[in-house]
């Protein structure tokens, strides 16, 4: 049974030469690591955190340059880690580099949070219906499993993109300035022969919108 994680100060006010501050956000991201595996019982999830923080505490001293939230971070997956292996009869440093990733789905796939949460991080023998549970349910975690990653790709926006790239060739522009054009030629031939004051303006105007887009 390992030591409780010793919460006396030292002289200057800190534990193994970090803050108070840093203590208590390595206690939430170790928490927070216990949550996402479903670990709800109070008592053993405070439990876990302390023998977490316990191992981190040893070696702060010895690492003056690292954050107490890091050291915790490693500890914590130390020892997961090394659980994994003892319960699935895996090498945790073998050419397996998925035991944490596989045993984390193994625990999720056996409901050991709904079945078993009592025997998480215990040292064995565990019940032998647990430990059927955890094998079965890692095998079929892998070897194959592997982390998916989603590669950046283009936005699809439909007949938008195809419009988009229609207008930007240049022999589609031409066409579009020609008839401008000859619509340009139609009007003013219509309002010389007519004229429209108001309307003849209100058209030029237009017109010459339409042509100012084009420069």
């Amino acid at each position: 049974m390992e030591p409780t994680l010793n919460i006396l100060l030292d002289a200057s006010g800190q534990i193994a030469g970090r803050s108070l501050e840093e203590w208590n956000a390595a206690y939430v991201k170790v928490e927070n690591y216990f949550h996402a595996l479903r670990i709800r019982n109070k008592p053993l999830l405070g439990q876990l955190v302390l023998r977490v923080l316990e191992r981190a505490q040893r070696r702060a001293t010895a690492e003056p340059t690292r954050s107490a939230t890091e050291i915790a971070g490693e500890e914590m997956d130390r020892l997961v880690t090394s659980w994994f292996a003892e319960v699935l009869q895996a090498s945790p440093t073998g050419t397996d580099q998925m035991l944490s990733t596989r045993g984390r789905l193994a625990l999720l796939l056996a409901d050991m949070p709904g079945k078993w949460q009592e025997q998480f991080l215990r040292p064995g023998p565990w019940p032998p219906e647990f430990v059927a549970a955890m094998r079965e349910s890692f095998f079929r975690a892998g070897p194959d499993f592997q982390l998916s990653k989603m590669a950046p790709r283009p936005l699809d926006l439909g007949p938008i993109t195809t419009l988009t790239n229609f207008g930007k060739l240049p022999y589609v522009r031409m066409a579009l300035a020609w008839g401008f054009f000859a619509l340009l030629l139609f009007v003013v031939f219509w309002l010389t022969h007519g004229g429209f004051g108001q309307v003849k303006e209100r058209l030029i105007d237009t017109i010459n919108g339409v042509f100012d887009w084009f420069r």
